[in-house]
């Protein structure tokens, strides 16, 4: 059962539930459970059938396709107000994942059983409207991923990827290197000769970023 203050923070995050007439509202949200996850926890895999729809209230799930060999691409981030889309192309195709969900921080999430998730697509428009605009960003995110991976070298890829981040960037070089697709020794290769040009400042666990037109620049060439 999901507290008041519960129930208050994710109709803050996912404005349109509160769109419904309130018992409508309140059968939904009966049926919810709240899952508190420490960081690093595996939230879905490769393979399995989705178990509910998630609605973050803090914290974030990095979305991770994983190759045999063991390297990992982050696909896309799920952040509080926002959704999963594998997860609803799951839940609308009856298909299991074919990536994994991790916590990369503690992370607090509203879980919607798969046939709330289904009442709501076929009943309320604005939760509808929303889920399928999603799935619009998320492909012409993904697109550009695939543009990026295909034809970009991995040290423009990298320097896009600080350029877009703020400064000072709080980070690792193995979690820069999980984010694109890479592992740590050539990231950290890489962030030294960025450092040589002057366009970064290395510390432990954190990069200061001293000429982010350079770095846009270079990942333009």
């Amino acid at each position: 059962m999901l507290t008041a203050d519960t129930r208050e923070l994710l109709l803050q995050h996912y404005p349109m539930l509160g769109n419904l007439p309130a018992a409508d509202r309140d059968e939904l949200l009966a049926t919810a459970s709240l899952m508190h996850l420490p960081a690093g926890t595996v939230v879905f895999d490769e393979n399995q059938s989705c178990q509910g729809f998630p609605l973050l209230l803090s914290g974030s799930i990095h979305v991770i396709k994983a190759a045999p060999n063991g390297r990992e691409l982050q696909l896309y981030s799920v952040n509080p107000g926002e959704s999963c889309i594998l997860t609803s192309s799951c839940l609308l195709g009856r298909a299991k994942y074919k990536a994994r969900g991790v916590a990369r921080q503690d992370t607090e999430l509203v879980v919607l059983p798969p046939s709330a998730f289904k009442t709501l697509i076929d009943v309320h428009g604005p939760f509808r409207d929303y889920i399928f605009s999603l799935f619009s960003e998320r492909l012409t995110d993904l697109m550009q991923l695939v543009s990026a991976v295909a034809f970009q070298k991995l040290d423009q890829r990298l320097a896009a990827l600080l350029a877009t981040k703020p400064t000072p960037i709080h980070t690792t070089h193995q979690a820069l290197a999980d984010e694109l697709g890479s592992v740590r020794e050539i990231i950290s290769r890489l962030l030294k000769n960025f450092a040589d040009h002057g366009w970064i400042r290395l510390g432990r666990e954190h990069i200061e970023i001293a000429d982010a037109a350079a770095l846009k620049k270079f990942s333009m060439l």
